[in-house]
């Protein structure tokens, strides 16, 4: 990013196939809409080109890369309540490979769909401190200084987003059976 910020811009296309895929996956936990996962994770690369110069190197890519990604996200879901847009989490369900019994992926699907909907239910700051810290594998520090809150802060809210998760997940379940 040092040297994108220097004026070598051909750099740019190295950051985003290194970071593409973990920042689609950030946002699409976050939003579990595809279409607007891609246009948002677009969105912060151009955010990153037009503030290069915020960049100082002083800390790591990754954190700022998500501090530029969680401010998308928030315009992103201000235009969407200003809009009353609603959304499916079945129009944008992953499908399951083929292969396997058909009652081992009804289960899967049943399994993934129940821990969408736990994950969907967090409260906005769980799910977004749970897909930092377990799907997108930040540490602790770095999420501190994306979230601009304490490491101890962090373990707290993990703690917090996983035993919500569990119980919703646990809900969901039951009412499966």
């Amino acid at each position: 990013m040092l040297k994108v910020r220097s004026g070598d811009l051909d750099k740019m296309g190295l950051l985003f196939q290194r970071h593409h895929r973990p920042l689609y996956g950030f946002l699409f936990h976050m939003t579990q809409q595809r279409e607007a996962s891609e246009d948002m994770m677009q969105n912060v690369f151009y955010r990153m080109l037009r503030s290069r110069h915020t960049f100082t190197g002083e800390g790591e890519f990754r954190t700022w890369m998500y501090h530029l990604a969680r401010n998308v996200l928030k315009d992103h879901l201000k235009q969407v309540r200003r809009r009353g847009n609603h959304y499916s989490v079945a129009d944008y369900e992953e499908r399951l490979p083929a292969g396997g019994a058909a009652d081992e992926q009804i289960e899967r699907k049943l399994e993934i769909k129940a821990l969408e909907k736990a994950l969907g239910s967090l409260t906005p700051e769980n799910r977004e401190v749970l897909v930092l810290a377990r799907l997108q594998e930040l540490k602790y520090a770095e999420i501190a200084e994306v979230m601009e809150i304490s490491v101890g802060a962090v373990k707290v809210r993990v703690h917090r987003a996983i035993n919500q998760l569990k119980e919703l997940y646990c809900q969901s379940e039951t009412q499966n059976k």
